[in-house]
Parts: structure tokens; C-alpha cells; sequence
């Protein structure tokens, strides 16, 4: 697929951005929002990239993604109408530093799990594929929508599956802690949206695609990809 066209669909998902919904079909939700059991319905644009390489000639690689959701319709009262996703990100948070003079107010960095991948090979990874990873939406009010997801290629696209989770632990970045001391060795990010607590389910079709696909055939693979689509969130 990659190897024949220039904008070609990249099948590999990502993102939590969407992940799968059990009795909530996303069909559904496109063609009568209102009227689905519990869901919305958001557009979902992004960029992934990878490291430490992407699709191509190897059987595995990994990857970050940002990304945007936005005009999202839904029939749960108080459900945000647009956020952010992040997959494999690093992210800076207000901690307790110990310092030598005691433990005092600062900030440190934390990186969110990668996702990673594996494909077919010999000939390449990039139209064949399946991912797992975990994506953290940030929503206005400052909430967050934590969702573990695998991705399964079908034909030009990806369906990605999976549910909403409690929250994910992220790694201290080692040197990173302001001011100078010790911060906690994890941070955890939870899932507090009400409108898409635990066990909700999220469902996605999405495109990725480049304008490099000869790298599809190459050891170090694609460096990153655009991601466009359409997430479900929801429950029954």
C-alpha cells in the first residue's frame, strides 16, 4: 500500500486515541449521535512518530502520538466537545521535591508508556500490523481520559479497540526535577472525565498516511506519519 502510493493509508493505529466500545457502534454514532446509547463521536487529527524506528523492514517498532480531538457530538450530558491525546509523551507535573534542606513544592518530568507494533515482514511492516499501547485525553477542564487500545489493520485503514482505564504510571525522567532533589519515581495520570469513567469503551476508524512511503522499505522505517479519522467514546 505504502510502497505504491504517496498518500497511502498506514495501517498500524495508535492512539487511544480510540479504542473499542462494546454495543456502541461507531456507524451508529456517525449517522445519529443523539440517538446512540451513551457515545460521542469526535474527529480525531494528529502526527505520529516513531522511535527507535518506524514500519518498514524490521518485525517491531514503537511510537509517540499528539493529536486533537474536536468537534465531538454526544448524547452524554456534560461530555467536552473537544481535547487533546497523547501517546508516549513526556510530560512535566507539580511534585514534592526532597532536597537536602527537606521536601519542598517543584516540578518534574514523567514519559508516557510508548506504544509499540510489530508487523509482516520480509517484504515490510507498513501495510500489515497490529499495535497496543495506552493514550491519555486531556480534556478543557483539565480532566483526563486514560484508554489501553490495540490496533488491527483492515484493508486502507485501522480499527482500533480497547477501554477506558483506571489511570497509567509514568516514569520519572531521571535529572529532570525542579528545583534540584528527589521526586517520586512515578507519577499516575487518572481517568476523572465523568462523562467516560473505568470500563468505557472507545471505538476508532482512522487513516495514517505520509508523503515518504519508499521508507516503508527501509531498516529505520517511516520517521512519522499523519493520523486522521473518527474516535466513538461511550458506554452502554
Amino acid at each position: 500500500m505504502l510502497s505504491t502510493l504517496r498518500r497511502s493509508a498506514l495501517v498500524l493505529g495508535a492512539l487511544g486515541t480510540a479504542v473499542g466500545l462494546p454495543q456502541l457502534v461507531l456507524t451508529s454514532l456517525a449517522g445519529q449521535a443523539g440517538a446512540a446509547p451513551g457515545g460521542s463521536l469526535c474527529q480525531l487529527a494528529g502526527t505520529a512518530t516513531f522511535s527507535p524506528n518506524g514500519p518498514g523492514t524490521s518485525t517491531s517498532f514503537a511510537y509517540s502520538l499528539t493529536g486533537t480531538l474536536s468537534g465531538c457530538q454526544s448524547n452524554i450530558t456534560g461530555a467536552p466537545a473537544s481535547g487533546s491525546i497523547a501517546v508516549g509523551q513526556v510530560v512535566t507535573e507539580a511534585v514534592t521535591i526532597t532536597t537536602s534542606t527537606g521536601p519542598v513544592a517543584g516540578t518534574a518530568q514523567y514519559q508516557e508508556p510508548l506504544a509499540t507494533g510489530t508487523g509482516t515482514v520480509p517484504v515490510n511492516s507498513c501495510p500489515s500490523g497490529a499495535t497496543s499501547g495506552t493514550a491519555v485525553t486531556t480534556w478543557p477542564d483539565g480532566t483526563d481520559t486514560v484508554a489501553g487500545y490495540t490496533t488491527t489493520s483492515a484493508g486502507a485503514g485501522v480499527n482500533l479497540q480497547g477501554t477506558v482505564v483506571a489511570g497509567v504510571a509514568l516514569q520519572l525522567v531521571a535529572g529532570s526535577e525542579s528545583p534540584a532533589g528527589t521526586a517520586p519515581a512515578t507519577f499516575t495520570i487518572s481517568s476523572d472525565n465523568a462523562a467516560y469513567p473505568a470500563g468505557a469503551g472507545v471505538q476508532g476508524v482512522l487513516a495514517f498516511t505520509t508523503s515518504n512511503p519508499q521508507a516503508c522499505t527501509t531498516a529505520s522505517g517511516l520517521t512519522d506519519a499523519s493520523v486522521q479519522g473518527q474516535v466513538g467514546l461511550g458506554h452502554t
